[in-house]
């Protein structure tokens, strides 16, 4: 599965990259407006008081249709505000939160990451069946 990044300061891009996944995108002013054609996990971190990034918000605008899920990253001196981002994406768009963590991440964090990501993929177009 694609996962799709934005990174303001560099932190959310460091974390990408220690998890060694092949297929990512980096959101930037340039592209942010281009059309993907299938499925994502999108990783990005909180500006302000709990925002969304503005370039990520205008990738969503043209992409919304294939979120499969997000995390998010953030600053826990933010009290309540930490990655709140991945919060409100989550629940604008109706997909899982999968994961928030504290700036780069620690290595439990990208390993963590690593195996949800997976479980997306494996869970990708799968019905859901009626447990009895």
């Amino acid at each position: 599965m694609k996962v799709v990044y934005f990174s303001f300061t560099g932190n959310v891009r460091r974390f990408i990259q220690r998890t060694e996944l092949e297929d990512t995108l980096e959101i930037t002013q340039d592209n942010c407006t281009d059309r993907i054609e299938e499925p994502y996990i999108l990783v990005t971190g909180t500006i302000g008081f709990g925002e969304v990034p503005e370039p990520v918000q205008s990738f969503l605008n043209h992409n919304s249709e294939h979120l499969e899920a997000v995390a998010a990253s953030g600053n826990r001196n933010w009290g309540q505000n930490f990655a709140k981002a991945g919060i409100t994406i989550s629940e604008d768009y109706q997909v899982p939160l999968l994961m928030k963590f504290e700036v780069q991440g620690t290595n439990s964090d990208v390993e963590e990451f690593k195996v949800k990501v997976g479980q997306v993929n494996e869970d990708y177009g799968r019905e859901k069946i009626q447990s009895y």
